[in-house]
């Protein structure tokens, strides 16, 4: 599947600022499930300098800098890929992954993975939902992730243009939340029952036919002989070719598509628009 997208975002100032250096997270990654055609990425007005590079999670990340003051930054990317994952379950689990939750892996992958197990594994409410799906699972690593994912796709669905994701806790008990939401609440799921697992960034191809595009935020879980996989808890499904994947990270600020700050006492307004195209 080709999936062709224009994403531009524009922040508007009351007054002249002066930009801190910017981190632009809008480059899809190039893996085995997906394959870059085409990509482009205009800032204007134009930084005073800009460079490519690999983030702390592999991501291609552009750094920017300014010198001049503004009292607008507008952003615009575009690109055209091709997904390449027919089929989400094209692998087959190490054995000691079948029936072994909560997984311990060991050295020296325990330590390198040990970022998206994170520090805490949520609330309450996090552990208790994930111990009770684990168990009606018999224990089962992906019969676990089907269940979170279903049990997730039942809440509400609400749509946020801007902020962080809320604490899991609050998605649970009010049982509704944004696909970042149920990302987070994915996460922590996972990470209770010793499953590394990361927040994604990107675009899903379902915004094609919405009249309001929007960005899309899921979660990747690593699997022994499988590697990362992606689940989308606001979908209920495992991820294939009808995602994008563009940016991901153990904590969801640092899979955010634009980061930076500014000088001045003025007041901020975002405002944005995606098209997309998608070719089957």
């Amino acid at each position: 599947m080709r999936i062709s997208v224009n994403h531009s975002t524009v922040y508007q100032y009351e007054d002249t600022v002066h930009p801190e250096p910017h981190t632009f997270r809008l480059r899809p990654r190039e893996d085995g499930a997906q394959r870059l055609l085409k990509y482009g990425l205009e800032i204007s007005p134009a930084p005073a300098g800009r460079t490519e590079c690999l983030d702390q999670d592999g991501n291609v990340v552009l750094e920017a800098w300014f010198r001049e003051p503004v009292q607008e930054l507008a952003v615009k990317s575009s690109f055209e890929i091709e997904t390449l994952r027919e089929n989400p379950f094209d692998f087959v689990l190490a054995e000691a992954e079948l029936n072994s939750l909560p997984l311990v892996y060991q050295e020296p992958l325990r330590s390198a993975v040990a970022p998206y197990l994170g520090t805490s594994n949520g609330g309450g409410l996090v552990r208790e939902l994930a111990r009770s799906l684990a168990q009606s699972t018999n224990w089962q690593t992906q019969g676990f992730l089907a269940a979170l994912n279903r049990t997730l796709f039942g809440f509400q669905h609400v749509v946020r243009d801007d902020g962080p994701p809320q604490p899991p806790d609050v998605t649970l008990r009010e049982r509704e939340g944004s696909c970042r939401d149920l990302a987070v609440v994915f996460c922590a799921g996972c990470r209770a029952m010793g499953i590394p697992a990361r927040f994604v960034s990107g675009y899903q191809q379902e915004a094609a036919t919405q009249e309001r595009a929007y960005m899309h935020a899921w979660a990747e879980v690593y699997l022994l002989g499988g590697g990362w996989r992606g689940y989308d808890p606001s979908q209920g499904l495992a991820v294939g070719s009808c995602h994008v994947a563009v940016a991901a990270a153990a904590d969801p600020r640092l899979a955010a598509p634009i980061t930076g700050s500014y000088r001045g006492a003025a007041r901020s307004k975002m405002e944005f628009l995606i098209s997309m195209q998608v070719q089957g």
